[in-house]
Formats: C-alpha cells, structure tokens, sequence
C-alpha cells in the first residue's frame, strides 16, 4: 500500500524521535497518530491525535490501526506481541522480523555473526556458573550485558582483571544474559541507511560518535576513516536491510579497529530505527533521516542522503539545555528541544547542529 498525503502514519511510542518522525510527516502533508501508555510525551505535541494505553491493550490496538494507514515505531522495546497484533489489521513498517532480531542481544549478534559479518566474540550466560566458563573462554577484560531493554549503558558491566565474577552476575539479576569479548578500538561509528518499499537502499555517510557516561554526547560527519572503511559500513547496512526485508531507517553501529591488516569494522548492534548519531541529517543532509524513513515507510522515492557539509552534532544532557539562550544568540548553530519539561541528569533533553560548509576541491 502507497500512502496519499492526508494519510495517517501511526507511531508506537511517544519518545524525542516520534516527535521528530511526526514533524517531518507534516511537512509531507502526512498526519500522525501517537501510540503509547505515557500520559505526557514529547511526541504528543506534534501529532494529530493520541492513544495513551498500555501496548497489550487490545482493545485499544485495535481501534488504534482502524485509524491509521501504516503504523511504524520510534524505540526497539515494543513488544513483539504487540506489532504482531497490529500487523493482521494494517501494514506494519518496518515489520516484527527486525523487532525480533534486535530486541535480544544473543539473537541479535547470532544473526549478525551468520550474515558472516564481523562482531566481538560472545557467548551465552544462563547462570552464573556459565558465567565463569565463559570469562575463561573469552578472557578479560569482557562485558555482562543483560540480552533486553538495555540502552545508554544500563544493563551492562565490566568484568575486569581481579572482578569478582560472581557479585557481577548478581549486580545485573536474574535476567537472561549475554557476555562480550573486549574489543580494543579506535573510535565507534555508525552508519544510517534506509530501505524503500520496492527495495531501494540509501545510506548517509558514515559518521563518528563519542560517548560520555555510556550516553551519546558528539556526532561528527563524516568519519575520519578511510574511503574503503566508509564504503565497507555502508555495504554492510545494505546487507543489513536486505536480510531483514526491512522498510524504514536503521542505524549499524561499529567499532573501527586496526591490526597488522590496517583498518577495519565490528558491528557492534544495529537499531531498528532512526537514530540519535542521524539527527545531524537535519540541517547536514538533503533529506533528513526522519523524512526519509516516513519516505520509506509511505512506499515514496526516497530522498537524496547528500551531506551539505561538515556537520557536527552535540547532545544537550540534562543541565546543557539551560544554555537555550546562549545557543541561539550563536547564528551557525541550530537548536531543537524535545519538549521534556523536567530536566534530569542523563536525560537527552535536546539537540544542536552545526553545519560547515565545505569548499570543492580544485583538483
């Protein structure tokens, strides 16, 4: 099904990216239809209409896709149930296959690692007496990470040198759980790609995140890589999406490392969804992320994904958004706040872009 504009896109989730996914609906002459059980959100302010129910309140699904035209997501911890609910009464995009993959960390890094792709090495903890086996095949340092709902580092422990294995496994409860080998690299990048509706895949350049307190702080694009490193994430993506049968954006996350090979890429995880190192594609690209994922997930051409220059992204965290006043009297800056009321620390709170435009070579 190809959407007309008027039509509604539904949102499961009501978070900073359903808001920004609602506006660049609007903009397309697309209404929007937020989903979601909290009873204030960012994304309400941009939208048409809400539901604020629970995710297994069938009732309230089903009234729900009678309303919309296509229903998408805007966070990766929908329950499956839920879109596979959705998914008998309106077309879901992209579809429950990439919520299932990405959703379990162990299943996530098994498909990844089949798709002959290069990840750290991982093994499966059910108890802590697997724990301890595993520490002793893969070594230390390691991480313990739970296999759902983890994101901005919670979830996750380093098991260094002298930890006691045991208290580790304890920290992080009973939930099912995943160990990682260490992987020693030189910075972390991710690369955002879409996939249209009759298979068409464009990908952004390949950028660079630094992370402060496991939280992403600074986007810069483009990475500094190689052009075979950038040229190899995106064909990666590519392969991503077409494994999935995906239809949206997504997000690959990667580890550059080196070796006596030279340079090279670990997936580290992919997200089923625009994401946080995209928004830079705002002011920085032709098309932004959140349009072409509405793009995508309406079956229309997607947009062009050309950078229109350098373009660095800084994550306002907490108290950084009390600098509103000073971000706007900079005239090359670009301030977006999500609309979140209570400001928290850790909390993403908003965003700013700078684009610098870059001068053609002569040669």
């Amino acid at each position: 099904m190809i959407l007309s504009p008027g039509a509604t896109i539904g949102i499961l989730g009501a978070g900073q990216l359903g808001r920004m996914l609602a506006m660049a609906a609007l903009k397309l002459g697309l209404r929007t239809h937020i989903f979601a059980p909290e009873a204030a959100a960012p994304a309400y302010d941009a939208a048409a209409a809400r539901t604020v129910a629970a995710f297994d309140d069938e009732a309230a699904l089903a009234r729900f896709a009678e309303a919309v035209d296509v229903v998408t997501f805007e966070f990766e911890n929908v329950p499956t149930a839920t879109v596979e609910f959705l998914a008998e009464r309106v077309a879901v995009r992209p579809g429950v296959r990439a919520l299932a993959q990405t959703q379990d960390r162990l299943t996530e890094k098994t498909f990844l690692r089949d798709l002959g792709l290069k990840t750290a090495p991982f093994a499966k903890v059910e108890d802590a007496g697997a724990l301890v086996r595993a520490v002793a095949e893969l070594g230390r340092p390691a991480i313990l990470k739970t296999r759902r709902f983890g994101y901005d580092g919670k979830g996750q422990s380093l098991i260094r040198e002298g930890s006691n294995v045991a208290a580790v496994h304890r920290t992080l409860g009973p939930a099912p759980m995943i160990l990682e080998g260490f992987v020693a690299f030189e910075r972390e990048v991710s690369v955002v790609a879409a996939r249209s509706l009759e298979g068409e895949i464009v990908a952004y350049d390949l950028c660079e995140n630094e992370h402060e307190r496991h939280i992403l702080a600074r986007t810069r694009a483009p990475a500094r890589v190689s052009p075979e490193t950038a040229a190899e994430a995106k064909r990666i993506a590519g392969q991503v999406l077409e494994a999935l049968e995906y239809v949206g954006v997504l997000a690959v996350e990667l580890f550059v490392v080196r070796d006596r090979h030279g340079e090279g890429l670990i997936v580290n995880e992919v997200a089923p969804r625009v994401h946080n190192s995209g928004h830079w594609t705002i002011e920085g690209a032709q098309t932004s992320q959140f349009e072409q994922h509405v793009r995508a997930i309406a079956g229309w051409p997607l947009g062009a994904s050309t950078r229109r220059g350098r373009a660095e992204m800084h994550n306002l965290i907490g108290e950084d958004a009390e600098e509103w006043r000073d971000i706007l009297a900079q005239p090359d800056l670009s301030l977006h706040l999500y609309g979140k009321l209570e400001i928290r620390p850790d909390r993403k709170m908003g965003h700013v872009t700078r684009v610098f435009p870059e001068t053609p070579s002569n040669g």
